[in-house]
């Protein structure tokens, strides 16, 4: 469960708002079906005064208006009796029993008066009235043959239908208005307590803030998620797109572990995750060859014996490799195989029954003492920390551990129990990288590729070799020297003039393209 503050409650619900939207929509489809469905009802009412007959005096007159309040609320409660309904049932034709009828009948008595208001409800108006009616004429008659008599036997009371029922225009019930405002209230509600409900149930990473609340290790990274119709959509970013936003990611990477401990740099490295297909592998192959662009000779260590994977994207041989030095059967500098401009790549070999062995035996310890004297940096991809242990095993043996956490894929728990395990062994964790994480909208300007350049990344011949030179930065610093492509923009014109210049005479064709504008306002924006 997740400890929310109000942003990420609002977050939650803007992140979430058209299942919000969609089910306010449905609660009030819904409430709509079924208010249509209710049958109308209609009330009506008819009020009976009840007098005394009795008294010639002013006293009788009072002792008898007392006496007739008194007898009002019994006549009230006579009202709903068979007594009194059985005339009514057989009069109207009704198809209803005196228990069914009194269901539908409300006799109350105004406070401190002698008024009895039959009240009727029913689903024809009309019907209503002339029920209300006949209970009215039904109880004068019951009520009259049970009170009591004088002498010339006259009745004590008398009662008469003051006000008659008449038939109710509009209904009462249902008040369909309100079951539909009811409806989308529900609606809305159910969405907003989903919203929220997902938000504090689903511990899946998405931000740094994820991560920093669950450990005091540092963040030093983000990825973006790479798009299917991006050259760098093969995984290998820094050498199929080094100019893309992605790149700038992974040398954002870089530029953090060279600053991760500025006493002691850090020269050798673990890469690993939490569970398999977090990016580990992808991630250790461009930290190399953004290591690789500050003219570091640096090595990659495919020491993932369960499921090696290196070779298949460097696309290289690596049958042999890892562990065919530390069987003995062949010399280290026979299979480390040059890749790319200062990257050499170690493949695992071939895989072996006791991975976990091998990689904690004194042959891997010392064959790591040795390439990291030889080599500025280097990188050890390992299998990850929650299957097995090989990754623990080897962290000892470098300067620390980089977590890869998969966006919206790893939980809270899988992280933190992946840092548990380094910590359980004091093993030293430099960061934690989340990858691929959502495309973020940032500035063009800083996305040009290299095809938008015109230029070409630089392609590996067939000994694996992925050209000549030493620093891909300064290879690209050479052809900018050579050739330049400009684009000359007019704020008042939406065309934009391409330029394309070289040599030493890029200044002037460049001053003349400027000169051609009309407008004061044009702006000379150079691809990079």
């Amino acid at each position: 469960m997740t400890i929310m503050d109000p942003h990420d409650y609002w977050k939650a619900l803007r992140k979430r708002w058209i299942v919000i939207a969609i089910l306010g929509v449905i609660g009030g489809g819904v409430a709509y079906t079924y208010a249509e469905s209710l049958p109308d009802s209609f009330t009506a009412t008819s009020e009976i005064f009840v007098s005394s007959t009795q008294g010639q005096t002013t006293s009788e007159v009072l002792q008898g208006s007392t006496y007739t309040q008194n007898l009002v609320q019994s006549y009230s409660q006579l009202a709903t009796t068979p007594a009194v309904l059985t005339p009514v049932i057989a009069e109207l034709g009704l198809d209803l029993t005196p228990s069914q009828l009194a269901k539908t009948i409300t006799a109350t008595t105004p406070l401190n008066t002698v008024l009895i208001q039959i009240t009727v409800t029913n689903g024809d108006p009309q019907l209503a009235a002339s029920i209300a009616n006949s209970v009215g004429t039904s109880l004068s008659t019951t009520a009259i043959g049970l009170s009591p008599k004088n002498a010339t036997d006259v009745a004590s009371i008398s009662m008469s239908i003051v006000t008659p029922a008449q038939a109710p225009v509009n209904p009462i019930a249902p008040n369909r208005r309100l079951i539909e405002i009811s409806g989308v209230a529900v609606g809305l509600a159910a969405g907003v307590l989903y919203a929220i409900g997902r938000a504090v149930f689903d511990t899946r990473l998405r931000t740094n803030r994820d991560i920093e609340r669950i450990t005091d290790v540092p963040v030093i990274g983000n990825v973006e998620r790479r798009r299917r119709r991006d050259p760098q959509a093969s995984g290998i970013t820094m050498r199929m797109a080094p100019h893309s936003l992605i790149a700038e990611d992974y040398r954002r990477v870089r530029t953090n572990l060279e600053f991760a401990d500025v006493d002691n740099a850090i020269r050798s490295i673990v890469v690993t995750s939490a569970m398999p297909g977090e990016g580990k592998t992808t991630m250790s192959i461009n930290i190399a060859l953004a290591m690789a662009e500050r003219s570091m000779r640096v090595l990659l260590i495919d020491a993932d014996l369960r499921r090696p994977s290196v070779a298949t994207y460097a696309q290289i041989e690596g049958a042999a490799g890892l562990t065919s030095v530390l069987v003995g059967s062949a010399d280290l500098g026979d299979v480390i195989q040059h890749w790319a401009p200062n990257v050499d790549i170690l493949t695992s070999g071939t895989i072996p029954p006791n991975p976990n062995q091998l990689l904690g035996s004194t042959s891997m310890a010392r064959l790591l003492r040795t390439v990291i004297a030889d080599y500025d940096f280097v990188i050890v991809d390992t299998p990850p920390l929650l299957p097995a242990s090989d990754a623990l095993t080897l962290t000892h043996m470098t300067d620390g551990a980089v977590v890869v956490s998969l966006y919206n894929s790893t939980t809270r728990q899988k992280l933190s129990d992946a840092l548990a395990a380094l910590a359980g062994v004091r093993a030293r964790t430099i960061g934690v990288v989340l990858n691929q994480t959502k495309p973020k909208a940032r500035d063009e300007y800083y996305s040009s590729d290299v095809t938008k350049m015109g230029t070409t990344a630089p392609a590996a011949s067939a000994d694996g070799h992925a050209g000549t030179g030493t620093d891909t930065d300064a290879d690209v610093n050479t052809e900018a020297d050579t050739s330049i492509e400009a684009n000359i923009v007019d704020h008042s014109d939406t065309d934009t003039v391409p330029v394309t210049v070289a040599g030493d005479s890029a200044a002037e064709r460049i001053e003349e393209a400027l000169s051609t504008r009309p407008s004061a306002t044009s702006e000379l924006r150079p691809v990079p």
